[in-house]
């Protein structure tokens, strides 16, 4: 089984919980891939630099200003963090954005109700590039900088959409499951307490939380995306904390409604 990794930035200004995300990762012992976010790095990086961020739904607007702070923190500072203590431990891990080897490209947001400037939507990942570096052992670690070649722009990309775009890819070459790693052991069936955990859930085993309002806010999107990339052909999504890839509550597409579509 084929793992794809994606951490938030926010865990990787910490660098306890780093080593702790790097440890598992190194006893994985099967191929798997890392995609990072690195928002809070970009923030605090403009910050002292003097470049405003500007959001909108929770969503970074990139001005060129923007976009060269992105790069420097997502394609530079989070990736060779994590590349570094995965090197450390022994991993033959390899830093790249989505201009290396073409491996993620895609064209800038057209101008719509917001103008998200140099942000970019994905058109195509190169799975063969990334079934050259698995069968030699190498894993792969991606930045959300990603490439627009008819205009050789570099463009900054939701590292959630990067994620699920990368497992649907490799889910044709092989068996593939996605990892979310967020700031909550799993989806919880109570938001106030950590251990109330939802080990699996299947399409109706949502509308159930839903219905119950068990799900809301923030955590819609996450499960709305999960069950896209489930159509898409990976096997299951996890949405877990670093510091437990195996647990956490896992997402998939219950065999009964699998079969009847």
């Amino acid at each position: 089984m084929l793992k794809i990794i994606k951490i938030g930035g926010r865990p990787l200004e910490n660098d306890d919980t780093l080593a702790r995300f790097t440890d598992s990762l190194a006893s994985i012992g099967g191929p798997f891939v890392v995609v990072h976010g690195g928002g809070s790095l970009a923030g605090s990086l403009a910050v002292r630099l003097g470049v405003e961020s500007r959001m909108h739904e929770g969503r970074r607007i990139t001005d060129r200003p923007m976009l060269d702070i992105t790069v420097m923190a997502y394609a530079g500072l989070a990736n060779k963090k994590i590349v570094t203590a995965l090197r450390s431990r022994g991993i033959n891990a390899c830093g790249l954005s989505g201009c290396d080897m073409g491996i993620v490209l895609s064209h800038r947001r057209p101008v719509g109700e917001i103008d998200w400037g140099y942000v970019g939507d994905i058109d195509r990942i190169d799975t063969s590039a990334f079934e050259m570096l698995l069968e030699r052992k190498v894993v792969p670690v991606i930045s959300p900088i990603t490439f627009d070649p008819q205009q050789g722009q570099l463009l900054n990309t939701n590292a959630d959409s990067v994620a699920g775009s990368v497992a649907a890819g490799m889910a044709a070459c092989c068996p593939t499951e996605l990892t979310f790693c967020f700031d909550k052991p799993g989806v919880l069936l109570d938001v106030n307490d950590d251990t109330s955990v939802i080990p699996i859930i299947d399409r109706k085993r949502y509308r159930e939380l839903l219905s119950e309002g068990r799900i809301h806010s923030g955590m819609l999107p996450k499960l709305e995306n999960a069950f896209h990339t489930l159509e898409a052909g990976v096997h299951a999504v996890r949405l877990t904390s670093p510091d437990d890839l195996n647990g956490g509550s896992v997402i998939r597409i219950d065999a009964e409604e699998e079969t009847n579509e």
